[in-house]
């Protein structure tokens, strides 16, 4: 045999050697430094649906191991499937009766730690007990594992800087809930600019989830959309893809961007009923969903709405009002306080109201902003940004 034929038979064989090690070593092991207070015990937790992702006491658990006083620790007797699967690595207190909650309030602090095992392939982890999503770091190379752990660090960050809300009571303070709102808001867009260009359709998954834990994508209904028709194209036989699709089936999500409002006879705070299309601005329709209770709302109209109506109703601009009030007086009452003198609308059924429920809304402070055919261009816009934003398109910029 020549050289040649004996160097490409040794890197055969090499190969061979290394996949063999591969597939007898444990599909998840490594090292959990142990904390105080906590069990000595990791389970591995498989979610069944989407849904189940990152949720407390939803996961099955196929199977625990012991952590060892040195923080060694493998899953022996797991064998995982020949695709790539979704599964959390859990730690418990010691306080604790179950083996699949998940602790999640504070990311820096949560009891779990994501990870996509596939036949094959070996995962080691190296954390600590106290903060396992916090200072978790798998030695891969491979696309999910490693778009996991960006994922995580960018969750981590984020909500270190905008998830914190203000001290004090936010109930009573308008301007405390406003700001908890925009809070939110920014903890959320890293996670869906990394949920709309990631190519791991697991921690797009994730992201999808973190996004909003309560899977309420009210807010955010063209992200969840467009995540719907990006893993049909490509993982279509997914369970989970299905059921992702599931909660953007038409009437669950409000009306986006793109759409139309439709017509709807309106109910005046004049008596009159008046048809939304006949009230539209020539330029620009702002349709503000409030209510004499909702302390935001009240603060919108005083110091937003207000402005922008006195600088642009003469040049195109129209704002309907649209109540979730019961009372007539209470409603009344508050209009003329915050000096809203737009046309104002309520069916006074409190929050059964057909003209929400034709938006597919049921969140308030909400807005929409239609240009002059009736097409909405923005939702949900407000404070500075929304006078910048009618601003810009009052100007035609």
């Amino acid at each position: 045999m020549s050289a040649i034929h004996h160097f490409f038979a040794g890197v055969v064989l090499m190969m061979i050697t290394a996949q063999c090690q591969a597939q007898n070593q444990p599909a998840l092991s490594g090292n959990i430094a142990l904390s105080p207070g906590f069990r000595t015990v990791a389970y591995l937790v498989q979610p069944r649906s989407f849904p189940e992702i990152a949720s407390s006491f939803s996961g099955v658990v196929v199977d625990s191991t012991m952590i060892g006083e040195d923080g060694s620790f493998a899953f022996l007797q797991f064998q995982a499937p020949a695709t790539a699967t979704f599964y959390e690595l859990v730690v418990q207190p010691e306080n604790s009766k179950y083996t699949n909650k998940l602790t999640d309030e504070t990311p820096v602090a949560a009891n779990y730690f994501p990870v996509v095992l596939q036949k094959g392939s070996a995962l080691r982890l190296r954390a600590q007990q106290s903060q396992l999503l916090n200072t978790g770091k798998t030695a891969t190379n491979d696309l999910d594992n490693s778009a996991l752990q960006e994922l995580i660090a960018i969750r981590i960050k984020t909500f270190n800087q905008f998830h914190r809300l203000l001290p004090g009571d936010p109930q009573h303070d308008d301007t405390a809930l406003l700001e908890a709102a925009a809070r939110l808001e920014a903890y959320r867009q890293p996670l869906i600019a990394f949920a709309n260009t990631t190519h791991s359709y697991w921690a797009a998954l994730v992201a999808v989830r973190w996004v909003s834990p309560e899977s309420d994508y009210e807010r955010v209904p063209e992200f969840l959309h467009q995540q719907c028709a990006r893993w049909q194209k490509t993982q279509p036989d997914q369970a989970f893809t299905a059921q992702l699709c599931a909660l953007s089936t038409p009437g669950k999500l409000p009306l986006m961007v793109g759409d139309t409002v439709p017509d709807f006879g309106l109910p005046m705070e004049n008596g009159d009923t008046l048809s939304l299309y006949k009230m539209r601005g020539n330029k620009l329709t702002v349709i503000d969903l409030w209510a004499s209770w909702c302390a935001p709302c009240r603060h919108e109209n005083r110091q937003v709405l207000l402005p922008i109506w006195e600088k642009y109703k003469e040049g195109g601009l129209q704002i309907v009002g649209y109540a979730l009030d019961s009372n007539a007086g209470a409603w009344k009452a508050a209009i003329e306080k915050d000096g809203a003198v737009w046309p104002q609308s309520s069916h006074l059924s409190g929050d059964s109201s057909p003209f929400l429920d034709a938006l597919h809304v049921t969140t308030i402070p909400a807005n929409f902003i239609l240009d002059s055919h009736g097409k909405i261009v923005a939702r949900n816009v407000y404070g500075e940004a929304l006078g910048v934003l009618v601003g810009k398109m009052m100007s035609g910029e």
